[in-house]
């Protein structure tokens, strides 16, 4: 069995659907990080950087728990322990890793901003929510123009590069992204939202209760490190 800490980010959308996808039994247990939840010392223990999501397989290597923490790894380490979704061939192999990171470095962290400074952040960011909507358009042009040619991101196949990418830019109304011109992008969203493993998982995201719309303004402060909780 495998613990899931978790809330409803796309990062955690993305274990959920390779949890879905590779037919595993998991247990959820929510993290709701709005409420200073990942603070608590118990959570610390599982992942020093206080960050969701992370998984405890207790069926790990050798029949003992293991701790993986960090979408992109958890997502690999699951591809790793069933087979599936990361190409066994070399090259294949490569080239789904190097999207993978793709995701991990650019697509999540510049999304991330684009929603703090257009929807979390003080006014007065102008600069900032155009810097980071320029640098998020470029990535959904990106996507586009790579599944012109092909059917999935890393070449024939599905894989944890598509499912790492897939909660972001599926996203797109609430990144204030337009897709209107974005016919291949468009196609790759619909046909993995169409997949029973990727419904069955975004079914159970929705079930999440989360304090997100109702957190107060110091939960706020303290997720985004403001204020009274601003290291300096």
């Amino acid at each position: 069995m495998i613990d899931l800490y978790a809330l409803t980010s796309p990062n955690v959308q993305k274990v959920f659907i390779a949890l879905e996808e590779l037919e595993l039994p998991y247990n959820t247990i929510v993290v709701d990080v709005w409420k200073g939840e990942h603070y608590r010392d118990e959570f610390g223990a599982l992942n020093p950087n206080r960050k969701i999501p992370v998984i405890v397989d207790h069926e790990g290597p050798g029949g003992k728990p293991v701790t993986v923490i960090e979408s992109g790894a958890i997502l690999i380490y699951l591809a790793e322990k069933t087979g599936r979704l990361l190409p066994s061939d070399a090259l294949k192999r490569l080239e789904a890793l190097q999207w993978l990171m793709l995701q991990m470095a650019s697509v999540g962290p510049m999304s991330g901003q684009l929603v703090h400074f257009s929807k979390f952040a003080p006014p007065g960011n102008d600069y900032a929510v155009s810097r980071f909507r320029s640098e998020v358009n470029r990535l959904f042009d990106l996507y586009d123009e790579r599944l012109a040619t092909r059917d999935w991101v890393a070449g024939d196949d599905y894989s944890i590069a598509d499912i790492a990418a897939f909660p972001w830019l599926r996203n797109h109304v609430f990144l204030g992204i337009s897709v209107d011109k974005r016919p291949n992008l468009t196609r790759w969203v619909e046909r993995i939202s169409a997949r029973p493993a990727v419904q069955r998982a975004m079914a159970k995201v929705a079930t999440i209760p989360s304090s997100r719309d109702t957190s107060s303004d110091e939960d706020r402060d303290r997720i985004f490190q403001r204020g009274r909780f601003a290291r300096v």
